[in-house]
Order: C-alpha cells, then sequence, then structure tokens
C-alpha cells in the first residue's frame, strides 16, 4: 500500500480524565482520539460512594466490563425494570440498544475497566432522561 502507515503498537496509562455524558468522570483509554483505535475503546472507571450514571444507551454498540473493586448494581431494561448487583472479578454484558443506569451501591469506591465497540466512546451515547424517575433512586 503506497502512502499509508503501518499500524503501531501503543501503551497508555490511565491518566488524563474526560466527562462523559452518563454523568462520570472517565479514565482516557483506548479510542480512536488517542490511539487510532478503529473498533474498540477500552477505559476505566472510578465510581464514588452513592454515584450514580444518568440513565443511556448506546444505540449502535455493545459494552463489556470487569469489575475491579467495590460493589455497584446496574438498572436495565426498556424501564429500568431490571436489577444486577454485582462484585469484584465480575463480568458484564450490555448488548447495544439496551437502556442501563450503572451505580455504586457501596461504602467504598467501584472501579471497573469499559470496553465498548464504539472506538469514538461517546458518539453513541443517547441520554434517556424520560428513565430517570423510573429509577427511583
Amino acid at each position: 500500500m503506497t502512502g499509508s502507515s503501518k499500524p503501531v503498537c501503543r501503551r497508555l496509562r490511565a491518566s488524563g480524565q474526560y466527562a462523559g455524558k452518563q454523568g462520570f468522570d472517565y479514565f482516557e483509554g483506548i479510542a480512536r482520539e488517542t490511539v487510532g483505535a478503529q473498533g474498540i475503546c477500552m477505559h476505566l472507571l472510578r465510581i464514588p460512594p452513592g454515584g450514580r450514571a444518568k440513565a443511556h444507551k448506546h444505540a449502535a454498540h455493545e459494552t463489556a466490563i470487569y469489575v475491579l473493586e467495590g460493589t455497584a448494581a446496574m438498572l436495565w431494561g426498556e424501564r429500568l425494570e431490571h436489577r444486577m448487583e454485582v462484585g469484584p472479578g465480575d463480568m458484564i454484558y450490555i448488548p447495544a440498544d439496551v437502556p442501563h443506569l450503572p451505580m455504586n451501591t457501596g461504602s467504598t469506591e467501584a472501579v471497573a475497566v469499559i470496553a465498548r465497540t464504539d472506538p469514538h466512546e461517546q458518539e453513541s451515547v443517547q441520554l434517556l432522561p424520560e428513565l430517570e424517575a423510573l429509577a427511583g433512586i
């Protein structure tokens, strides 16, 4: 291929932060903006005790989460009618287009690694303010 550069492996540390539409601050990680990723993003999330996201979904992208520390819960479903409790060592799969709302239910910080099939991470986030009242929290 003439005129194109070869792919390069990159190493990052979770250092800089950005404010996500969901209401959390995320540590910058693997994304199109940081390393030129084409089909995935991965970052670190720290949720303080009592912290929670806004109800949202990722329109066309799947999410995988690995909980490192703390305890959390996630409301999910068309009306946030389901509740999932999670803790260290749990892996969570969220299909594309599924409304959800994660929250820290413990007394210590919750820490997780999050990966999505959206290299821009925030591009497919759709806030769902109409579901906020359904959360009942």
